[in-house]
């Protein structure tokens, strides 16, 4: 389960800068509208995957919900993945 979650994580934060360092930028300022397309639906699901593993590893791992609020948190602010990842994740296996 950590694999899958760590794999995930750093998947989930790529995606998030894809989309909004790169193919948001093509959107608005080159109309260019497939890739954001195609980068925002791989997003919504690396975010959903992330949140739903993220819930799933803090049960296993009873860690409650002030860790799983870190890591949800994390999923919405850039780099933050990556950060999770380092802090809370990497050390575990």
């Amino acid at each position: 389960m950590l694999k899958a979650f760590r794999i995930t994580a750093i998947l989930e934060g790529i995606s998030f800068l894809l989309l909004f360092g790169l193919t948001m930028p093509l959107k608005y300022w080159a109309g260019m509208l497939e890739p954001n397309k195609v980068v925002g639906y791989a997003h919504g699901f690396l975010f959903i995957a992330y949140v739903v593993i993220a819930l799933v590893f803090c049960w296993e791992r009873k860690w409650g919900i002030r860790k799983f609020s870190i890591l949800f948190v994390a999923s919405l602010l850039p780099f933050g993945t990556f950060y999770a990842d380092k802090k809370y994740l990497k050390n575990l296996g």
